[in-house]
């Protein structure tokens, strides 16, 4: 169960990876500069992000808008540099889908662009990125049947990728 778990989030972080920058470099402009999904981004205003801070801005975000977070098993080793992964204690929150939505206003106030959002039967996804990571936020269910919040980002460069591809590989292995 643990494993199918990270498999889970880091398949997520792939997904998310993968799909926001490929959209971003297909929609380049004529300029040949990079849109900032882009894996070739450069850092934005606030310079370059490292996993820690990014887990951190999430964190902040979260807990300000009024989630705790749910322990987990976390991302293997090899992925605590290339991932991050927040999943949101709903049951403790007063009104979960206010705070999944002070949660993305904060992290967007904090510099975080949206990409783009996507509603569809009881599931709200967001994505939004800085400085070369692709945070995905996602909402899926009611809160008075079942609910999951969860966020969780990606580093967007090709080590990464890689990273992320491989641990997958070898979770499928085994």
């Amino acid at each position: 169960m643990r494993k199918a778990r990270w498999v889970a989030a880091a398949a997520g972080v792939v997904l998310l990876v993968a799909g926001c920058s490929a959209e971003s470099d297909a929609k380049d402009d004529k300029s040949g500069t990079p849109r900032s999904g882009s894996s070739a981004a450069p850092a934005e205003a606030g310079g370059s992000l490292d996993a820690a801070a990014v887990a951190k801005e999430i964190a902040d975000a979260a807990t300000a808008a009024g989630f705790t977070e749910e322990p987990s098993e976390g991302l293997p080793p090899s992925l605590r540099k290339c991932a991050v992964s927040w999943q949101a204690d709903v049951k403790k929150a007063a009104d979960p889908q206010k705070s999944y939505d002070a949660t993305l206003a904060a992290l967007k106030k904090g510099g975080w662009k949206q990409a783009r959002e996507r509603k569809e039967k009881g599931s709200v996804i967001t994505s939004v990125h800085k400085s070369g990571w692709t945070l995905t936020a996602s909402s899926h269910g009611r809160a008075d049947t079942f609910l999951v919040i969860t966020f969780g980002a990606g580093n967007n460069s090709a080590e990464c990728e890689k990273a992320i591809n491989e641990e997958l590989a070898k979770s499928m292995k085994s």
